[in-house]
């Protein structure tokens, strides 16, 4: 964790002075007014604390902390200041999200104290933010594995799903990036509430009556009813509900919203979910994408235009270049399947393209000592 401290002021010798009583015991560094400590943040960051004077030529410290709050909203901001007029403060605090607003000249054991506050403040924020990405990340798909075993074809490619959603979401620069890698890990679980034999048509691509297809088009919103019980997973849960909406508003729930109103996080499940449905089909990536370039409305342009980019490509897939029989003795975690691992009888287990993790190894060889798979386990190895 950086747990670095940003001083940022138009006076190189206040700056030195910041440099030299603290040096020895936080990670200190300057800048010489707004612009260099922007630059600063953008090679550097992020910091833990950014201190900023209000009085600096060009752009002053409530505009410099503004556009720190835009490039890296975990930073606690503080300001100093030789006017300690009460406007001041206001619009400090007010436009900036300044949490102290100190004045010059500060005594250096109020500075020591607000310094180590703003640290405090900004473990606080990481960490909880860690709590939420890492352990219920992790949890998630621990719990899409298990009903990967329940349903293979609903659970099995929700690594893939993610991947693919991960990487559209890099190359956007999306911040909170791993609530879209949590909805899209999530973003079957509607399908433990749809009765089996509608999923059996469904697999086998049989017709539906209409309230069989309004039952199935509902699973996003039981996804969502499910995860917006767990608190502060109400942006997850709506990512969920919107997943198969189109661009043009079309499509489940039927409530108007549209366009820029969907969760970004909706737009890109919507491709990754559509793309590895025509993939499961046979069609290549590349037939894939033109199928989806001829379905007006479907799709934000901005997305599918990330997402045709090979840079996206070779992210989600780490682009594999050959299938590998593997013995299931041999098998690893991190190996991704080429096809299904199947029984003896022909029962789909695991479905292509899962990635294979070490629970589900250990379920695996539980399940070969008392029943029989097929082999070779055919395995995509990268170039």
């Amino acid at each position: 964790m950086n747990e670095g401290i940003l001083f940022v002021d138009d006076d190189p010798n206040i700056l030195e002075g910041y440099q030299r009583k603290l040096q020895h015991v936080l990670r200190v560094r300057t800048a010489q007014g707004a612009h260099l400590g922007l630059r600063e943040i953008q090679e550097k960051g992020p910091f833990a604390v950014v201190v900023a004077d209000m009085n600096m030529p060009l752009m002053n410290g409530i505009e410099f902390l503004k556009r720190v709050r835009e490039m890296a909203p975990d930073t606690v901001r503080m300001m100093l200041t030789g006017n300690s007029d009460v406007k001041t403060a206001m619009d400090a605090v007010n436009e900036g999200c300044v949490f102290r607003f100190l004045t010059k000249p500060c005594p250096s054991k109020l500075m020591g104290d607000s310094l180590l506050a703003a640290i405090q403040q900004y473990r606080l924020v990481t960490s909880e933010k860690e709590l939420l990405a890492g352990t219920l990340s992790r949890t998630a798909e621990l719990l899409a594995e298990v009903l990967s075993w329940v349903n293979p074809e609903a659970f099995g490619r929700t690594v893939q799903l993610r991947n693919t959603a991960l990487s559209i979401a890099y190359q956007l620069k999306v911040k909170d990036e791993w609530e879209i890698g949590l909805a899209a890990t999530l973003s079957q679980l509607g399908v433990m509430a749809i009765p089996g034999e509608i999923l059996v048509k469904m697999d086998v691509g049989a017709p539906m009556t209409d309230e069989e297809k309004n039952v199935f088009e509902s699973i996003p919103g039981v996804g969502h009813d499910l995860i917006e019980r767990i608190p502060r997973l109400e942006d997850v849960a709506k990512i969920i509900l919107y997943q198969r909406k189109c661009f043009n508003g079309d499509g489940f729930p039927s409530d108007g919203v549209k366009e820029a109103n969907l969760p970004l996080g909706s737009r890109i499940l919507k491709v990754a979910n559509d793309f590895h449905e025509l993939r499961a089909t046979g069609l290549d990536r590349a037939e894939c994408i033109k199928q989806m370039k001829g379905r007006a409305g479907y799709y934000d342009p901005a997305v599918l235009q990330i997402f045709e980019q090979e840079k996206t490509a070779a992210l989600a897939e780490g682009r594999p270049s050959q299938v590998v029989p593997f013995a299931f003795a041999d098998l690893q975690a991190g190996a991704i399947l080429a096809s299904p691992i199947e029984t003896s009888t022909g029962r789909t287990l695991i479905v292509e393209g899962t990635v294979v993790s070490e629970a589900l190894l250990i379920r695996l060889r539980k399940y070969t000592e008392t029943n029989g798979i097929r082999q070779p386990i055919q395995i995509l190895v990268p170039g």
